[in-house]
Order: structure tokens, then C-alpha cells, then sequence
């Protein structure tokens, strides 16, 4: 899981929300991205991902949040083992 955290006024982070949502959909395109969006009250983002915490940390360094200052990043690995049948497939 990413949490994002802005550390910037809004407008700011809004000035980069194209280029976060193309880095987004990128992730989403490689198969890393589960799902994502914001924290409300708004003050950061959310993105539950796959994958390799040295692997999500490089990535999420590539971030236009993150390169242009605007947010911070956290990455929480965790070991999913129970989820809703729906989402069976995401434990493997």
C-alpha cells in the first residue's frame, strides 16, 4: 500500500495531477496498481499495489507528486491472506 501525503497547497498538487494520473495509469497498465484514490478529507491518496516493497519504493519514486515535491510517499508492505471471493486472485 502507498500513502500519499501533500505537503503542498492544493493548487499546487492540482498543477501535477495529469502527470500523476498518466504515472497512475501506468502502473495500472503493468499489472501493479489494484486500486487508488483519495484520502478525504483530502490531504493525500491512497493506491493499494502489487508487488515487491523495493519494487513499489522504486516506482513510487518516479511519481510527479513525489519528483516535483508536492506530496510524500509511504510505502506499507503487508501479506494479504483473506480477502472477499471477488478478489480471491489478488492474494497470488
Amino acid at each position: 500500500m502507498i500513502l500519499l501525503r501533500y505537503v503542498a497547497p492544493l493548487d499546487q498538487v492540482d498543477a501535477q495531477m495529469a502527470a500523476h494520473v498518466a504515472w497512475l495509469e501506468k502502473g495500472y497498465d503493468a499489472g501493479i496498481f489494484i486500486v487508488s484514490g483519495r484520502r478525504a478529507p483530502r490531504t493525500g491518496g491512497v493506491i493499494l499495489s502489487r508487488g515487491h516493497r523495493q519494487d513499489v519504493e522504486a516506482l513510487v519514486a518516479y511519481d510527479p507528486f513525489i519528483i516535483s515535491g508536492v506530496a510524500e510517499a509511504e510505502v506499507i508492505e503487508f501479506g494479504a491472506n483473506m480477502a472477499a471471493d471477488r478478489f480471491a486472485a489478488l492474494l497470488i
